[in-house]
Formats: C-alpha cells, structure tokens, sequence
C-alpha cells in the first residue's frame, strides 16, 4: 500500500468507499490488490477471524470478467462471497503498473459500514496462479477497457445465472489461507 496513506485500525477508513454496504470489493491499483469487506454488523470474533482465521480465496473468470472470491470462517459460517473485478472508477494516477502488478500481496481490510472505521487489516502472499489470473484481467482490461455500464450488465447476467458457490466449483484459482495465531512460549528458567 501506498507510503501516504495511514491505515490504523480503530481510525476512519482512510480510501473513499463509493458504495456503503455490506459486502466485498476487490481492486487492483497502483499500490497493488486490495480487498475490502464491509459488515454492519461485527463482533470481536468476526472481527479476529478476519485478523487471524482460516480464510479461502478463490478466482472465477466468466465472459472476459474476474470474480474475486472469499470464504472465512468466523464470519460466513457457511458460504462465500464475490466481489467482481473492474478497473473502470479508476484514476489514471492509479492505475495498476508494472511494479504493483509484481506485488504477489494482497491487503485485506474489515471495515465497519455504518461508521467507516477499519476494523481489521491482514496481508496474504497470494500464489503464482492466482496472480497470474489477475495480471491477465488487468492486462486485458487496459488494453481494451469495459464501459461501465457494460460491465454493470454482464455482473448482473452472471449473478442472475450462478450463486457465489457454483463460482467456487468452477474457479480458476484457489488459496487456503492458514490461520495466523501465534502462541506465546513460556519463558525458559535457568537451573
């Protein structure tokens, strides 16, 4: 992420959030890939397992788009999710490059809807396959960008036509993401 912006949890999310509801967005830019999620309602083991927990990600390209998808424990106790990917809304300074799209990490952030305040944030190494998948959706996408409007209407065909979880039996690429709690060692005593 970018060296300016401050990201502190319990603080007002620093990034404008066009769309204030529940839910996932996943973005591509030229600090490298995000994803938010925005719950109204959290409680300080959604709030954990986002931090620490077992997570699975997971890639579904359908008609020339990319469905960035996600399923944590803790928070969905059964489910995933989908966020689709686009780079329409994105400024021209902010643009993906070469060096962000060799960036293999991810940035994760739990963000509370009603208050916008960051709630949780975790880095993920993302694997060769799965980055793979995303350089060649961004790749495409700025050598032949998708109106928005067009986009909006394939988004909508396919959430009419498959639940996140048909998305999930025909992914591209999918992460197991182990879960990240360190246990603390007693003390060695000298004899």
């Amino acid at each position: 992420m970018s060296d300016y912006t401050n990201f502190q949890v319990g603080e007002p999310f620093p990034l404008p959030i066009k769309t204030q509801q529940d839910g996932g967005m996943f973005q591509v830019d030229a600090n490298g890939c995000m994803f938010i999620l925005q719950l109204s309602h959290t409680d300080i083991i959604a709030i954990e397992a986002f931090r620490t927990g077992k997570m699975e990600l997971g890639l579904y390209e359908q008609d020339g788009l990319l469905f960035f998808l996600y399923q944590i424990d803790g928070i969905f106790k059964e489910g995933w999710g989908d966020a689709p990917f686009s780079l329409s809304g994105i400024k021209d300074e902010l643009m993906p490059t070469e060096k962000s799209l060799r960036d293999s990490v991810i940035h994760l952030y739990l963000v509370d809807t009603t208050l916008q305040i960051l709630l949780a944030q975790r880095d993920i190494q993302l694997n060769d396959k799965f980055m793979s998948i995303i350089r060649k959706h961004v790749q495409k996408q700025q050598q032949k960008p998708i109106s928005p409007e067009a986009y909006r209407k394939k988004v909508q065909q396919i959430w009419a036509a498959k639940t996140s979880a048909a998305m999930r039996e025909k992914a591209s690429a999918i992460q197991a993401v182990k879960m990240d709690i360190s246990i603390p060692q007693p003390p060695k005593t000298l004899n």
